[in-house]
């Protein structure tokens, strides 16, 4: 049977029938809730593996959030990047969330609002891939879609969910860069970068004391997309996936 193709204007059409996502709703599910989000990077057409190897995990339920950019990548153009409905089917994923879904219905005092929401839900966010744009836009303090309006809400101190904030009790954002060669050599890059993992970085050496929010899962040196070779590459999903695997503790 021929798949059917689902293009990015079908995709990203919010439905007015969808009720409301609420936190609290699957507060006493028992399961580690996992926040993937991909931004406009072709990297994006990893997530379908990401996906399928976390499917293996009964105490994981996955929310997957698609920049417009994003979205993109995943209309059913060959089996490495199926339709999001396809991805919609598997297992442990939650729902799916575009831009679009942040105000679908007409908004009055008392309703939820979706990036809050998603941030209460949240165990852990994980940007694979994080491009340029975005990584820009994150830094910069922007808010100007579902995703980085998550960020922006983030609880960077544990505090605001009524967690103490001690070290290793803050929801962490972790993210995988994915961009070209020069765009990741570029002296603004490095900036940003600096910013995400001194400024706001987690620990993660030992005699290193910082307790932040966020990890940066640098790129690989391959062949690139584009033809270029050089680092900038999205890292191994494989290890993004073991990376994820163990900060949930999902495996023991």
């Amino acid at each position: 049977m021929e798949q059917k193709q689902f293009g990015p204007e079908v995709q990203n059409t919010p439905s007015s029938s969808r009720r409301p996502f609420k936190a609290s709703d699957h507060a006493h599910d028992g399961k580690q809730h996992l926040l993937l989000a991909a931004s406009g990077s072709v990297a994006t057409i990893k997530i379908p593996n990401i996906l399928e190897a976390l499917s293996r995990h009964s105490n994981l339920s996955i929310c997957l959030i698609l920049t417009k950019s994003a979205a993109n990548f995943l209309v059913g153009q060959s089996s490495e990047q199926p339709s999001v409905e396809t991805l919609r089917a598997c297992k442990n994923v939650e729902d799916i969330f575009f831009d679009e879904d942040e105000w679908v219905h007409p908004w009055k005092r008392g309703q939820p609002i979706l990036h809050i929401e998603l941030r209460r839900w949240s165990s852990m966010l994980v940007i694979a891939p994080l491009s340029a744009n975005t990584l820009a836009k994150i830094t910069g303090g922007f808010s100007d879609n579902l995703l980085t309006s998550v960020v922006r809400a983030w609880d960077t101190t544990g505090e605001t969910e009524g967690t103490d904030p001690v070290p290793n009790s803050k929801k962490r954002i972790l993210a995988a860069p994915a961009m070209n060669t020069a765009m990741w050599r570029q002296p603004v890059t490095k900036n940003q970068i600096s910013t995400l993992e001194e400024e706001w970085g987690v620990s993660v050496k030992e005699g290193d004391l910082r307790d932040g929010w966020f990890e940066v899962l640098r790129p690989q040196e391959k062949e690139l997309a584009c033809g270029d070779v050089g680092d900038g590459a999205m890292k191994d999903w494989r290890e993004i996936v073991k990376v994820i695997e163990k900060r949930l503790h999902l495996d023991d």
